[in-house]
């Protein structure tokens, strides 16, 4: 259930904090990452993966928000289908995974330094206004990165969705799903309650992983069944 209650003097100042610290921060891995993309992919991806688990610590540190992985599981051959309730998942992504390939809006890469990176590392761009020659070039890019052992990651609601409400997947999910012939792991995450509001506030956000559901299913099943799991902590 989402707490609807007026923030207290203790989260506002704590929310100020972590402004402050994160994106100050960000101005220095962003930039940091732009300057290592011609000098060395690993220490490129080393200060990527370091970003995030700089937001991560700057939960912890300054918004007391710990981080719980239920069922957690590190493969390279599946879909991770994560749910999206706020730019913690986003932002979390490199840290959480290995080497993470993304499914992400095309707007994101616009964004000046951090496109460029973001580009860099691995993300996939979709654009829902492009044609059948723009989905098989996401094809083709996917299944260069499967082949590097780098597992992908789709948020298949296709935008944040509030926490406690539910939202149809995205028509992209079911031809990924099925033109990739890949399993799918569904993941649930409980961000929006404490991090998707402008005062956040202290807890425990968890990633609840399930069991995998396997390629070849009917369109109607697999969207169902990823459905109810990505929203299995949706209380």
């Amino acid at each position: 259930m989402v707490d609807d209650r007026p923030a207290t003097a203790v989260e506002v100042a704590r929310s100020l904090a972590f402004y402050l610290a994160f994106y100050t921060g960000s101005v220095f891995h962003v930039v940091s990452s732009v300057l290592l993309m011609g000098i060395s992919v690993p220490l490129f991806r080393r200060m990527v993966r370091a970003w995030s688990g700089y937001h991560r610590w700057c939960c912890r540190i300054f918004l007391n928000i710990r981080v719980v992985n239920e069922g957690f599981q590190d493969r390279t051959d599946v879909l991770y289908a994560v749910k999206h309730e706020a730019f913690f998942e986003a932002i979390d992504v490199p840290r959480q995974f290995r080497l993470p390939v993304v499914f992400a809006k095309q707007e994101l890469l616009d964004i000046p330094l951090w496109g460029r990176a973001g580009a860099r590392f691995g993300i996939i761009p979709v654009d829902r206004a492009a044609g059948a020659r723009t989905f098989r070039v996401m094809l083709a890019s996917a299944r260069e990165r499967i082949a590097e052992g780098r597992p992908l990651i789709i948020f298949p609601e296709g935008t944040r969705v509030p926490h406690g409400t539910t939202q149809p997947l995205q028509a992209g999910f079911a031809g990924l799903y099925k033109m990739l012939d890949l399993p799918v792991i569904p993941v649930a995450v409980n961000s929006g309650a404490l991090y998707h509001r402008r005062w956040k506030r202290a807890g425990t956000i968890r990633y609840r992983f399930h069991e995998a559901i396997p390629p070849g299913l009917p369109r109607a099943e697999v969207e169902a069944r990823v459905l109810a799991a990505i929203n299995a902590l949706n209380t």
